[in-house]
């Protein structure tokens, strides 16, 4: 297995045991150095090839927001921090993940696995661009199922339900799993049993989406991927 090297940039103790200890958890996460401040972090990455990078935004010297528009070719970011209102300029700077703290290790690992899952899909310039369906287990088959037309996914226990623009669809997997195959720029999780496509949002409140009419909560951890809409 292909290890994704990462290093964490945080100022706060139980910060870094936390997201040390989560790391330690995930078989595909190598840790390679903690730092306290952006700046010792710099020094490290002109000499060392990372794949990502698990960033606070306050910190001494030289805030995360400001480090991050210093790196001209950033490894994947996963901001950590406890302010959602820097979520739209993080997302803006094309990061990997938002993780509001106190972080919970389910939505921490749904971060990782989209680091994961984009890893794979780099391929060679020859090949042709990403494919924009998935195929999931149906009734005892595989049904190919169009990005654009899932509307939502729900968590069903240990199913899932893909809602459609033409029926919904019942297989049997997780919604990591499903969130790990679709496009991060289409998708988002906005509640730890809900994924909405993007593109079907038709309103939306500090509480909930709107997508064909009908009403979907949004989780608290999950309220700053909304606000960045």
């Amino acid at each position: 297995m292909s290890h994704i090297t990462c290093i964490i940039i945080e100022d706060e103790p139980l910060a870094v045991k936390i997201l040390s200890d989560y790391i330690a958890q995930v078989p595909f996460l190598e840790l390679k150095h903690v730092f306290k401040d952006a700046l010792l972090a710099t020094d490290y990455l002109r000499d060392h090839a990372i794949d990502l990078i698990f960033l606070d935004i306050h910190l001494p010297k030289l805030k995360g927001m400001a480090f991050l528009k210093t790196l001209v070719h950033p490894p994947a970011v996963i901001i950590t921090t406890a302010y959602h209102q820097y979520a739209v300029e993080g997302f803006n700077l094309n990061v990997t993940d938002y993780l509001l703290k106190p972080i919970e290790f389910e939505r921490f690992l749904v971060a990782v696995t989209k680091v994961k899952s984009h890893q794979k899909e780099k391929l060679p310039l020859s090949e042709p661009q990403e494919k924009d369906y998935v195929f999931l287990n149906f009734q005892k088959k595989k049904v190919k199922i169009l990005f654009s037309e899932i509307v939502y996914i729900e968590s069903q226990r240990e199913y899932i339900k893909v809602v459609t623009t033409k029926e919904a669809y019942l297989s049997k997997m997780s919604t990591h799993e499903i969130e790990a195959l679709l496009p991060a720029h289409l998708f988002k999780r906005i509640h730890r049993s809900f994924i909405v496509s993007l593109n079907k949002i038709e309103s939306y409140t500090h509480e909930m989406v709107e997508v064909n009419g009908i009403s979907i909560p949004i989780g608290r951890g999950y309220r700053a991927v909304v606000e960045s809409l």
